[in-house]
Formats: structure tokens, sequence, C-alpha cells
């Protein structure tokens, strides 16, 4: 090597570097800005969740019930009500003991219709002495109830709403089996069902929502919705477009079998998923903030509507 270049191959080495590094940075959208919810606590509640106290949080294992306790305390403290005692919904099934969470907002103007807006509190638990802390499957989802919770305190619903963290999805989706087929509620007075799992990471900033196509209301609501920067919502995944069918593959499925009508929520499949690395370093905390500002935007725009 000439070394009277090295100089100048240095420069261009570093010019190189910081340019990919600068890319890097850019590739994470900037946070919307909104004031509907405390975005450190949104982060905070995810980090909490999957953390290792909560041991996978295994539906009828002591870190499930830390983590239902958790859920009744934050709701507590942000004024949700219990639609049962001690926010409890209990139900057994083969060998396990679980339990929804169900919390409850009442509406201004049509308290006799509900929205369910849902996610799932259970995960895997301990496999191999490696805990699947679940930080994306779905803590994400749990916390934006928290975050729906907030707005709720600033900007009541028109409609009563439902929060419920259901148990065992992931053994079969039994939680929303159990909820649909045991309403506490009138059956035909839940209008709609938006369910939330794993809204927290995603590459390309694409968030999808499932189940619009199904009804008109729906479809007209997504489809002239528009979206700000940082953030795109896309509609998919219905059966309807080659790419793999999510219609019945999480806690939303359960409404649909009913005739409910749904949206869900959620991102494509990463490389964390249903893995023990699916940990709170591992999300896009401003895609996750953009993701749940435009999920409340959406709610937003169908409780102004006659549901």
């Amino acid at each position: 090597m000439n070394y009277k270049f090295f100089p100048l191959l240095l420069l261009l080495l570093l010019i190189f570097i910081g340019c990919k590094g600068q890319a890097v940075v850019e590739k994470e959208s900037k946070v919307i800005k909104q004031s509907w919810f405390d975005s450190d606590s949104l982060l905070k509640h995810v980090e909490v969740l999957s953390s290792d106290e909560f041991e996978g949080r295994k539906t009828g294992t002591p870190g499930s019930e830390k983590t239902r306790n958790y859920i009744r305390k934050a709701y507590k403290n942000l004024g949700v009500l219990p639609l049962t005692d001690s926010y409890s919904q209990s139900f057994k099934f083969s060998n396990y003991k679980a339990e929804n969470i169900i919390g409850y907002i009442k509406g201004t103007q049509k308290p006799e219709s509900y929205i369910v807006i849902s996610a799932h509190h259970d995960h895997l638990g301990i496999h191999d002495n490696k805990i699947f802390n679940g930080a994306d499957d779905d803590a994400s989802g749990v916390s934006a109830l928290f975050a729906f919770a907030e707005y709720f305190k600033k900007y009541p619903p028109k409609h009563s709403v439902i929060l419920v963290a259901f148990d065992a999805e992931e053994l079969g989706l039994r939680g929303s089996k159990y909820f649909v087929n045991n309403t506490i509620v009138p059956f035909d007075s839940i209008k709609l069902n938006i369910n939330l799992d794993m809204i927290s990471r995603n590459d390309n900033n694409e968030l999808y929502v499932v189940g619009a196509r199904f009804n008109d209301d729906l479809n007209h609501a997504i489809s002239s919705f528009k979206t700000k920067k940082g953030l795109v919502l896309t509609q998919g995944h219905d059966g309807n477009d080659g790419l793999q069918n999510w219609s019945f593959s999480g806690d939303h499925g359960s409404f649909y079998r009913k005739g409910i009508p749904f949206l869900y929520f959620g991102v494509e499949d990463h490389e964390d998923y249903h893995m023990a690395t699916d940990d709170y370093e591992n999300i896009h905390p401003n895609f996750y903030q953009n993701a749940v500002y435009t999920i409340i935007s959406v709610f937003k725009t169908l409780d102004d509507i006659n549901l």
C-alpha cells in the first residue's frame, strides 16, 4: 500500500460510516406529536410486563397472576371501572385456571352500545430455562389498553367501552372464546371489537388493519382514514390479497365467528416472534407510539358514527 493515501482513505471511510449510521437512525419514524397519552408510561408498561419478573406470563403460572394484578392496579389508577367483581372473569379449561381482566368506561351518548377493545395478557412462559417475555406479543397490546384509558379520561367515549385483557390466547384463543360465549353485557349490544396484538415494531413503519372489508361502515372509515407521516396503515391479510389470512388468527377471530364486526391491528411476523428474544430492547419505540396514536385515531372516527 502507498501510505501517502492513507489519510484520504481514512477520511472516506469515516464519511461512509457516518452516512450509513445516519440512514439507520432515520429508518425509525419520528414520533407523531400528541397529547392523548403519556408516551413514557406506554413504553414503561411494556418494559415492566416483558421483564423476567413476570416469567413469560404463561396461563396458570405465578407470572400470570402477577400480570393480572398489574393490570388491575393500572386500571384502578387510571379510573377504569370494573365490569365484574375485581375486574375478573374466571374460567377453566383442561388443567388450566384462567382469568380475563375486564374494565369499563360508560359512554356519554350511547351507553347501551359497546365497543370492546382487547389485547391478550398471556404469553409462552419458560422453556429450556429461557424466559419468553413477549414484549411485542402482546405486552404491547396490553400497554395500549392503558393508553386508551388515559385518552378516555380526557375525552370520554360516546359508546361504552370494554377494555379487556384476555387470558390463554396462546392456548387457542380460550379467553376470547369464553368472553363471547359468556358475555357480561347483552350480546347484541356489542357493536365492534378492536383487537391489538403485536403493534410495537416493524422495519417499514407499516401497521396492518384486518377486518374492515367485511363491514361497509368499517370499510368506508378505514378507506378514507388519513394517517400522519411516520406510519403506514395498510388493509390486508384478510383473505383477499394472497397474503396469510389473519381473520381468525387472534382473539378478534372469536368475535368474527359470532358475527361481531372487528378490526385487528398488528404487524408482520418478525425474527423474534415466539422466540425468547422478543424483549423490550427489540421493540421500535417511535413506531409503537405512532401505532397507538393511529389506533386511537381510528377509534375516535368510529366512535363518532352510529355503529
